[in-house]
């Protein structure tokens, strides 16, 4: 890509990042190793979850966009891990950072996907520097664990998830 064309799509990234944001409050930001700060999800189907609730469980919260090709990628490795390892605890959410697509085209997506379709989140989570995908994955404590721009793999996902779904659920 020369540097023009590397340029024009910076700008056009960072352009879409308020959209991205949309409905999110400032606060303290995730930082690897520290408690993770609460954000409500509202899911597609407007079901609005708290963050700080699903202590006990892993979270991963992805940060998408349809015309994201590693997101294109990761969505259907993340889908099969999640399916495989949910009854460990494990929970996904994919938050659209596309305000301008219409969840309408979306739902064909959501309805292959067994992960939840998030169309927002109000709290300091969102692509970082911009870019997506964007992963944060939070411990059964509630503590991040993870945090960075650029698509999960296969292996990405086993050496950071493994561990964390063999640890025990704090006790209340």
């Amino acid at each position: 890509m020369d540097r023009l064309s590397a340029r024009s799509l910076r700008l056009v990234c960072l352009s879409l990042l308020p959209l991205a944001l949309s409905g999110a409050t400032a606060g303290k930001k995730p930082v690897v190793g520290q408690t993770a700060p609460d954000a409500e999800l509202t899911l597609v189907d407007r079901t609005k979850l708290n963050l700080g609730e699903m202590r006990g469980d892993v979270v991963v919260l992805n940060f998408w966009a349809t015309w994201c090709v590693p997101c294109r990628t990761e969505l259907p490795i993340l889908d099969t891990y999640y399916q495989i390892q949910k009854r460990h605890g494990l929970r996904v959410y994919a938050v659209t950072t596309e305000g301008s697509v219409p969840l309408y085209r979306l739902k064909p997506l959501f309805g292959r996907l067994q992960i939840a379709p998030a169309r927002k989140i109000k709290g300091p989570y969102g692509p970082i520097d911009g870019g997506v995908p964007t992963n944060y994955i939070i411990d059964r404590s509630g503590k991040v664990r993870y945090a960075k721009a650029g698509a999960l793999t296969l292996e990405i996902l086993n050496e950071q998830l493994v561990p964390l779904l063999r640890e025990p659920a704090p006790t209340q």
